[in-house]
């Protein structure tokens, strides 16, 4: 046979995927693909007929490694392959294949090329082959493409070891992202299945985020079924939300790192650069540290890409909403081992609700730089610029939730003052992310991050409701500074080995934080009028002089160190055992009273679980984690509080449906303990013996059911109560944690003939019955909610319009308090138009 690298592929069309999208991309050659199926009937029909066998497998050497063509009858042709890459192996998924070999049904051969370890060819399910190419020592690169013989994979080495798979190029039909997502390292800080770890992890992929038109992170946490808005507004800009019924928005992580400054500000409602959004449910402190129980969300940022890549959007919406956004990125020079990228946009927006308004401002540059074979750079920054002015502070439940002999409130009603309502917000961000390979199995990972939050408010805000049920006192305040800085450095090593034929994957490593923050508290020596909440006046207040009543300037360090290994028993049996031990001291020094308090917390955070697979489609598992978080002051007797404690027992099943769909069943009993309630012997102090618990069964599904078809739902049933407690009445359901909650979001993009690209997304969100506050006083009524989209996909050009809430449903989204309920976002309309060159 003549070499197959006298004869080159000639692709259809070309991608370079890259370690951000690899994951997310199934791989599909469209223009294959039989006429569009109309039922499950002719799908399934279509998938029988379309089997293709493989007759043959020919390996040629070539000059820069080596070609695997996979032969098949005249006249047929191969679906194109889903790829994914682990450790120094480069796999290639082929469905709808048979091989019909004449030496049976696998190939494989040992040391075919220099660099290259082993090739095999094997049918690993009935209508399903797989290839795979193990370098010596790191990780071969892959081109795929076609010519006239069959499918041809051609291999080289990379010029990193085996954790370069942001240097993968591959030669593909189609350029849509998946909606399932089959790996991440939130669970466990490798790249791992999320059928291999023992806990229920949800991943919002890029392409879920653009048709649903998201820019607010709750948008995106919708599709996560358990996650509902938590006691805020969710036009406050801040990321406020529950996870199992406990609230957890300062459990945020950038690129799998923590962020300790507020509740995460530096992703301050939704950034431009963010790539995709993982949800792990559940306690999280044997990975990250103190924190809340509920669940941590990780954001994934866009990485630098090894091909020049350009996009320009621009949408525009209904309340004077424009938003314009680029996306750049380009190598630095010829070899391509420096990179960059750079996302900006600029954002204003008017609401529904009277005088809001907002502008964000946003520039987030990365630059990438593979110093060596072993060794790559990475370095992020971010600064933003946020203005709020007529700050959403609710309405109360008279007049909206419950009757008002007044009437009833309209849902735009603004009850602050609009010429003192100003929040300026300026936050920046730098962190490292060092990545050294000692070897094809030992890596270090270094990650060093600085961050800064400055924030200046003045506020008029309601106070209580008057018995007339129509005035409403009012007071104001200014906080001339709140400050936070925060430097995160986190050391761990991932190594690999084996005790016999137990295979153990190990992360062990060191983490080191410092935090410090100024919060001055000035209220206004006069107070605002009141107002009737029916018939108001405003531009009557005319702040005069501030005092500081409350401030505190405090410093918290924390050292943790922690040790995870994830063994494999058996090819289908793994245990994960990890735990960590966590220093942490907090220094606060009033500015009021001019005192100070010193406090040191020490925690160990175990985690166990067990993956079984019966069959290799289907995961059983189940697990058991801790979390603390401090809490801070002290006991009657002077003692100082000790962290609250939480403590989950999960089982589940996760069940790959087929290659492109996954589907995950979790039952959850979680507690949190040493929560503060009112001492009974000495009522203005508090002692740690209350507790609460959140116990239910969550489901969620996401990916591809038919060609163009994709779909990610979701449902929870949630029970969150109080179990023990001095003074809330024990068996009170837990504010804004609905009892039951549904999703689903569902697009369909024409696949053929004149109308191809042409998509429509239709989503429906129902959210149950919340309890408003604690002491269960008043009920939030369940809603919801529909959202739909249509959009058009040509070539690198885009358009699409979103539309939020299409029937304009009057709904609460949440509630901190009596006087503080939020309506949901009123009818929105959005056109966007994006271009990629």
């Amino acid at each position: 046979d003549p070499k197959l690298s006298s004869s080159p592929p000639v692709p259809l069309e070309t991608e370079t995927v890259t370690e951000s999208n690899l994951a997310t991309s199934p791989i599909i050659r469209v223009s294959d693909l039989p006429p569009t199926a109309t039922t499950v009937q002719e799908w399934r029909a279509q998938a029988d007929a379309a089997i293709v066998k493989i007759i043959g497998v020919k390996i040629a050497p070539t000059e820069q490694g080596i070609d695997i063509t996979l032969e098949t009858e005249a006249g047929t042709i191969l679906a194109t392959p889903t790829t994914r890459t682990q450790g120094q192996t480069f796999y290639t998924n082929i469905p709808n294949a048979v091989l019909s070999l004449a030496e049976g049904n696998e190939f494989k051969v040992e040391n075919p090329a220099a660099g290259i370890a082993s090739i095999s060819v094997t049918q690993v399910s009935p209508t399903f082959v797989q290839v795979l190419i193990t370098g010596v020592d790191r990780l071969p690169r892959a081109q795929v493409s076609t010519n006239e013989r069959g499918l041809v994979i051609s291999s080289t080495l990379s010029t990193t070891m085996a954790e370069s798979d942001d240097e993968i190029d591959i030669v593909v039909t189609g350029d849509r992202d998946a909606y399932r997502v089959p790996n991440s390292s939130v669970g466990t800080r490798t790249d791992t299945p999320l059928r291999d770890i023992p806990q229920s992890i949800q991943v919002v992929p890029q392409q879920v985020i653009k048709e649903q038109g998201a820019s607010r992170l709750i948008e995106v946490l919708q599709n996560v079924p358990g996650v509902v808005q938590g006691f805020r507004s969710p036009r406050r800009g801040s990321n406020e939300f529950n996870i199992r019924g406990f609230y957890s928005g300062s459990n945020l992580l950038l690129n799998g790192s923590r962020l300790r400054v507020g509740t995460g500000q530096p992703i301050l409602d939704f950034s431009p650069n963010i790539d995709r959004v993982e949800v792990l449910k559940g306690p999280a402190s044997v990975l990250f540290g103190s924190g809340e129980l509920g669940g941590t969300v990780n954001f994934v940022t866009k990485q630098p890409l090894r091909d020049p890549y350009a996009e320009i959007e621009f949408s525009a919406g209904n309340f004077n909403a424009y938003r314009g956004a680029i996306d750049l990125s380009e190598p630095l020079n010829d070899s391509r081992t420096v990179l960059y990228r750079l996302n900006a946009s600029a954002q204003t927006t008017e609401s529904f609700v009277d005088f809001y308004e907002q502008q964000r401002y946003s520039v987030a540059p990365t630059l990438s730089w593979q110093i060596s074979d072993q060794t790559k750079l990475t370095l992020e920054a971010e600064y933003r610029k946020i203005s709020i002015s007529g700050v959403d502070y609710g309405l109360p439940i008279e007049g909206t939730i419950l009757p008002n002999p007044n009437g009833r409130i309209p849902r735009n009603r603004y009850l602050g003052e609009p010429s003192y309502a100003n929040t300026e917000k300026d936050i920046f961000l730098i962190s490292s992310n060092l990545e050294h390979n000692f070897s094809a199995n030992w890596q270090l990972r270094n990650i060093f991050r600085y961050t800064l939050t400055d924030e200046f408010i003045q506020e008029a805000q309601t106070s209580k409701l008057l018995a007339d049920q129509r005035t409403m006192t009012r007071f104001s305040f200014e906080i001339p500074e709140s400050r936070e800085s925060a430097y995160e450095l986190d050391s761990y090593v991932i190594g690999k080995f084996k005790t016999g034929s137990i295979q153990h994957q190990l992360v062990t490593g060191v983490n080191l934080f410092k935090q410090d923050r100024i919060f001055d508290f000035r209220p206004t020596s006069n107070t605002p009028p009141d107002i009737d909440i029916f018939s108001p006046t405003y531009a009557r207040f005319v702040p005069t002089s501030t005092t500081r009543t409350s401030g505190v300037r405090d410093q918290t360090e924390g050292l943790g160190l922690y040790l995870q290994n994830q063994i494999t028993l058996a090819e289908n049996l793994k245990i994960l055992l990890g735990g960590r031990f966590d220093i942490v001291g907090k220094d606060s020094e009033d500015l009021v009273t001019a005192t100070s308090q010193f406090q040191q917390d020490e925690a160990f955070s175990p985690r166990i679980g067990i993956v079984y697979q019966p069959i290799q489609p289907i995961s059983l598992y189940a697990s058991y984690s801790r979390s603390f978080n401090p809490q801070a002051g002290i006991s009657f007797n002077g003692d100082q509080f000790d962290p609250q404690r939480g403590t989950q027992y999960e089982i589940g099943i996760k069940a790959d449906v087929n290659e492109r769909l996954a589907a995950t069943v979790a039952f959850y009993n979680l507690t949190r303990s040493n929560v503060l309630t009112t001492d009974p012997a000495n009522p203005n102090f508090s002692i740690q013996t209350g507790e609460q618990r959140s116990r239910g069964i969550e489901f969620d599904i996401s990916g591809e059911i038919l060609p163009g078809w994709n779909i990610i739902a979701g449902y929870a049933l949630n029970d969150a109560t109080i179990t023990k407690d001095n003074t809330l009445t024990v068996g009170n359901q837990l504010d804004n944690a609905p009892r039951n909650a549904f999703n689903v979001w569902t697009t369909y993009e024409i696949q053929s003939g004149n109308l191809q690209g042409l998509g429509f997304g239709l989503g429906l969100f129902y959210v149950g019955e919340r309890q408003g506050d604690l002491a269960n006083s008043f009920e939030l009524p369940s809603y919801t909610r529909t959202d739909a989209a249509i959009f058009y996909n040509r070539d690198n050009f885009r358009v699409a319009i979103n539309i939020k809430n299409l029937f304009d449903i009057d709904y609460f989204a949440s509630s901190q308090s009596r006087t503080r309920v939020y309506y949901g976002d009123s009818l929105t309309v959005v056109g966007t138009v994006s271009w990629q060159f």
